[in-house]
């Protein structure tokens, strides 16, 4: 597959971060765009050499570069991922406003009929961002919010990580490890050991 992967300013760029390793462990193409906000997140909240990270793109255009092929729906590709996805991104998406390579690449997906998968972390959530995640799911964008289940006792927060990123990639259906598919039966023998 051939995904466009976009980082914006929300908290949690290290979701943005870890679906571009899989993908691309996973012998996907990526075409990234990273927003100068998610920059300086990554600085703060990641620290180290994130940028190295970055370099495993198939291809990284640059926020303003809006005669890059992503910004034309002629542009053949499996469909787009922000992740982190900023509520000032969603809001500029779901008004058609696309000022840079990341909302204009939205705004692509949902004319073209494409998957489009927002992954936002922002809590609580005002009527307005309510209404805009309302707008761009009759759109047909699909809203993930980094919400991570905890059935499968994650011991760790890269765990954390991997369910959202999985349940991710489980939007377009891509196979992956990481994390085990809820089990009907073992939680049946798990409430059945308590009683």
């Amino acid at each position: 597959m051939r995904i466009v992967l976009g980082i914006t300013g929300g908290s949690g760029a290290q979701y943005g971060l870890r679906l571009l390793e899989v993908l691309r462990s996973l012998g996907h193409e990526v075409d990234l765009v990273v927003s100068n906000g998610a920059r300086k997140v990554m600085e703060l909240e990641i620290g180290g050499d994130w940028e190295t990270k970055l370099s495993l793109a198939s291809v990284q255009y640059d926020l303003y570069n809006i005669a890059a092929p992503i910004a034309s729906g002629t542009h053949k590709n499996d469909g787009m991922i922000i992740a982190p996805c900023s509520m000032k991104t969603i809001a500029a998406i779901a008004s058609g406003y696309t000022e840079n390579l990341i909302q204009r690449a939205a705004d692509c997906m949902l004319k073209e009929d494409r998957k489009l998968v927002l992954v936002f972390r922002e809590t609580p959530l005002s009527l307005i961002h309510l209404r805009n995640l309302t707008l761009l799911k009759e759109a047909g964008a699909t809203i993930l919010p980094a919400a991570p289940g905890y059935y499968y006792h994650p011991q760790s927060v890269d765990e954390v990580i991997n369910f959202v990123v999985g349940k991710v990639l489980n939007t377009f259906g891509i196979d992956h490890d990481l994390f085990k598919p809820w089990d009907p039966k073992k939680a049946k023998q798990e409430v059945e050991n308590l009683e």
